[in-house]
């Protein structure tokens, strides 16, 4: 058996091969602290270039551009009143600018290089797997590949041609599970196939249930949530509410770094109508790509939920081609919609345009007006799904004029409160308990941990607080690596 320190000299001497320096979450949240040396080689490579410096890119605020980009304001949208039809500002954080396209590279840094600075994996004997619906395990590829460790990912065979092409391209070793986005179980299952076969060379990665997945969205999305707020708000306005669909809950973290800041807001996590775990404890499968369902993550802090909202898969996708194809774009300026933004709605991938029809039901639900602010996120963009267009296309048709109107007033202006339930106590206590059939009967986790996630009151505080710490562990171990003196 390796110590600890055998294992955290081997991973320094893999950092210093490839000349891999770790950002620590405060450069995250903040890429000013960031070395001006590494600023300057960053002019130099592409934002998705396999390049371990892009490490410091894993940030709300890069550049928008493809290429040799610096550091800026928090990217996102104000959606216009034109196309909410609510009277509330809702303002969008933009994942299109992360490395990959997607803010996923964030959710699989915490838990990798927690283990990499701890010395609980090795990049030189092991492998990174990823248990994924898609987006977590092409982020987990990305940052393994920077992070000089070999990885395997496991998805749905339902999933985007585009994810399995680029995950062949980084190399990542590819197993595509039975089902869609909704056949989380199956993941789970191939997962503990390749454990058992192949042991200690595999360390698995659940979005699901590593902390490092919501923490960092607790460190870098909640602070940059506010930092947009604070930015955004006029005299009177608050900031009233936060929409995000559930998928692994890493997102969601970031509304208990708000809560504290904000402790009124009402916090709401979407799902699939044709899966309402949470709604009504159901199941099914749906196309809503980027979430997964039919069980509750461990990492998900139920009592800080107010409200659970089920979203229609076919108003997501019948919304991708309102904002994507030419007759819905030409539609949507006839509506007043400037023109620029509408050239900007392929920011919205599909999970992304259910935060947005998530974010205007709980506009209307609460009544909300003018002086109420609600933040959403876009995980990714239109960039990493291409295909499904092509497929609307072959199943409907080209997409008409007559289309265009019908979405518009069906999907967007019609809109209602339906599927929405404001949790109660015990609404909160019966979606907690889910946890127990995925977790403890299947995946061997402790029931007293479980008990504490509800009952004790320092336990979410006490896993949150973890940021300063891993802090101190990456400056150390970048101190330990030497690569930071020549910045």
């Amino acid at each position: 058996m390796r110590s600890k320190e055998q294992i955290l000299e081997n991973t320094i001497h893999r950092c210093r091969e490839k000349n891999i320096i770790m950002p620590t979450y405060k450069q995250m949240e903040n890429p000013e602290l960031i070395p001006d040396g590494i600023k300057k080689e960053l002019k130099k490579i592409g934002l998705w270039d396999l390049n371990p410096l892009n490490l410091f890119r894993i940030t709300w605020k890069n550049e928008p551009v493809k290429f040799g980009g610096g550091f800026g304001k928090v990217n996102y949208l104000e959606i216009p009143k034109e196309l909410s039809g609510v009277k509330a500002r809702i303002l969008v954080l933009i994942g299109k600018y992360f490395p990959t396209g997607s803010h996923k590279v964030g959710a699989t840094f915490g838990p990798l290089v927690e283990k990499l600075v701890t010395g609980k994996f090795d990049p030189t004997t092991q492998k990174a797997l990823w248990p994924s619906t898609g987006n977590y395990c092409r982020g987990g590829a990305y940052d393994s590949f920077l992070l000089g460790c070999d990885s395997i990912s496991i998805l749905p065979e339902g999933m985007s041609q585009e994810r399995f092409d680029w995950l062949h391209k980084v190399g990542s070793e590819v197993f595509a599970t039975p089902g869609c986005e909704s056949n989380v179980k199956e993941i789970y299952d191939k997962t503990k196939e390749l454990k058992a076969e192949r042991g200690d060379e595999i360390v698995v990665l659940n979005q699901f249930d590593e902390i490092g997945n919501a923490l960092w969205h607790y460190a870098v999305t909640g602070r940059a949530m506010e930092e947009v707020f604070n930015n955004e708000k006029k005299e009177r306005q608050k900031l009233s509410a936060i929409f995000l669909t559930q998928g692994s809950a890493g997102t969601l973290g970031s509304c208990d770094y708000l809560r504290e800041k904000f402790p009124l807001i009402k916090v709401c996590a979407g799902e699939a109508l044709q899966c309402p775990t949470l709604l009504y404890n159901g199941y099914g499968g749906h196309r809503i790509e980027g979430i997964g369902d039919k069980h509750v993550p461990w990492i998900h802090n139920i009592k800080n939920m107010d409200m659970v909202a089920g979203i229609d898969d076919e108003a997501s996708i019948r919304l991708m081609r309102l904002f994507n194809e030419p007759k819905g774009k030409k539609f949507l300026t006839k509506q007043g919609i400037v023109p620029q933004f509408v050239e900007r709605l392929d920011l919205f991938g599909i999970s992304s345009i259910a935060n947005l029809i998530g974010a205007i039901k709980m506009a209307k639900y609460y009544e909300m007006n003018e002086n109420d602010v609600i933040l959403t996120v876009a995980t990714d963009s239109m960039e990493l799904y291409q295909s499904r267009i092509l497929e609307e296309r072959e199943r409907l048709g080209e997409y008409t004029e007559k289309d265009a109107a019908v979405d518009f007033e069906r999907r967007l202006m019609g809109i209602t409160t339906d599927y929405m339930i404001e949790l109660t106590y015990y609404d909160k206590r019966r979606m907690h308990n889910l946890k127990y059939f995925t977790w403890i009967e299947q995946q061997g986790k402790s029931l007293d941990e479980l008990n504490a996630q509800w009952y004790d009151e320092n336990y979410w505080k006490s896993q949150f607080a973890k940021i300063e710490e891993w802090d101190e562990e990456i400056i150390e171990f970048n101190k330990r690596t030497g690569l930071l003196k020549k910045y």
